[in-house]
């Protein structure tokens, strides 16, 4: 029940990191081009959620369930 429980709360976590991500992917413009964009990922703390909710979703999945 917990894996269930922490799988669906990275899938939540991930999915508002990939909106967020492709919500500024649109504000890009081309004076600012790939690395302004990749600049300003860096440098924003809700793009780090993409990549924290998908270790949540593989570690729920791929760590062993011990039945005690």
């Amino acid at each position: 029940m917990i894996r269930i429980f922490v799988y669906l709360v990275g899938f939540g976590i991930s999915v508002i990191g990939g909106v967020v991500m492709l919500a500024s992917l649109n504000m890009m413009t081309p004076e600012r081009g790939w690395i302004g964009y990749f600049v300003h990922i860096r440098t924003r703390i809700e793009f780090y959620l993409l990549p924290i909710g998908l270790l949540l979703m593989l570690g729920s999945l791929y760590f062993p369930y011990r039945e005690e």
